[in-house]
């Protein structure tokens, strides 16, 4: 018998021989409802013969690490796809849950068939000249919203998507600043997922990406670098990005690594694009980011020029008089337009529920 203890789902735990959990649910740490508190009880007076912890790069964290102590098992075995984090800290899971097993080699699946053949790409995008001066000027907030809404970055991120929702391709546009998220899928008329969003509204927009014909390319934030599945999407752009984070990356690369029906005849069934304002902190962000992929046996192909881009017509932001007026939108913008979607602002399922 399986027994859900979710913030949605809880099952009657007695007879139970697995439970399945989240860790944000074991480590709760303020007032449960009465149901939750039974269950927690009974949870913790058990002896599990296996816990099995997936994403298991996170336990390391403070709070979450509070699990291994609350769950009493006799084995612990943990699961992910990227073994890595920022801090100091993975080495910790050697003690916590034990050494390292099996590692799989990402080419070794690719060309297995398992995983899909991913082209990696830098786009470069220059620094129109009234955005860059006052780059140089301001603060490292406002510097960041700058080489995000560069103007040549966004009409780099028309062009891709237009070209590849031309090949019918199903493609994903992520941006961890929210000022930016908004502006460029309004601005193309897209729809857009990010932390306030609402269940429902999600749910319709996933459900048209996945099956309706017209709708081919989302925007979303950081919400979907953990938490969305979507084995159609083979084509990702990122615009904006989470510093040099390694981890952020490759779990992005993972969002486009489901293995692709069809197509058999192309070198590439899947393509990757980072777009990087040039002469910018981006840069040096973007080669911190690509180490973990290159390790894994990636490269990344830099593009300098968008071949067709200079003919395709009705872009936006092709004038000086456009740009100066995104230009005075940008300075216009408050402290909190410049910063990224705080992990506090993601919502979803149950983010409010009572547990």
């Amino acid at each position: 018998m399986i027994c859900r203890f979710t913030s949605e789902a809880k099952d009657k735990p007695m007879g139970a021989g697995i439970l399945i959990t989240t860790y944000s649910m074991i480590t709760h740490g303020q007032r449960r409802s009465w149901e939750a508190e039974q269950t927690m009880k009974w949870l913790q007076a058990q002896e599990w013969g296996v816990v099995v912890l997936d994403e298991v790069h996170t336990i390391p964290a403070k709070m979450f690490r509070r699990v291994l102590t609350i769950v009493h098992s006799h084995a612990k075995l943990g699961l992910t796809a990227t073994l890595l984090r920022e801090d100091d800290k993975i080495a910790d899971l050697n003690f916590l849950i034990g050494p390292k097993l099996y590692e799989a080699n990402w080419l070794e699946l690719q060309a297995n068939g398992y995983i899909a053949r991913v082209q990696c790409a830098e786009v470069w995008c220059p620094m129109m000249p009234e955005f860059y001066r006052e780059y140089l000027v301001q603060k490292i907030n406002k510097k960041m919203l700058l080489y995000v809404m560069n103007p040549s970055k966004f009409r780099a991120c028309q062009f891709l998507v237009r070209y590849h929702e031309r090949r019918g391709d199903k493609t994903i546009v992520f941006s961890d600043n929210v000022f930016a998220l908004r502006h460029y899928a309004v601005k193309m008329n897209k729809p857009y997922i990010y932390g306030p969003t609402s269940q429902n509204e999600r749910i319709q927009i996933l459900q048209n990406f996945k099956f309706n014909p017209k709708v081919n390319t989302i925007f979303v934030s950081k919400v979907a670098d953990t938490s969305f599945d979507l084995p159609e999407a083979n084509v990702l752009i990122q615009i904006s990005s989470h510093g040099g984070s390694r981890r952020q990356e490759a779990q992005r690369l993972g969002r486009i690594l489901r293995a692709k029906k069809g197509a058999l005849a192309e070198e590439y069934n899947a393509f990757f694009y980072t777009l990087v304002s040039q002469d910018t902190l981006e840069m040096a962000y973007s080669r911190k980011r690509q180490r973990f992929l290159v390790n894994q046996g990636y490269s990344y192909k830099v593009i300098t020029e968008l071949k067709g881009m200079d003919q395709e017509p009705d872009m936006f932001y092709g004038t000086r008089e456009e740009q100066g007026m995104l230009l005075q939108q940008v300075l216009a913008a408050s402290e909190t337009d410049c910063e990224e979607e705080r992990e506090g602002a993601v919502g979803g399922p149950g983010g409010t529920a009572r547990r």
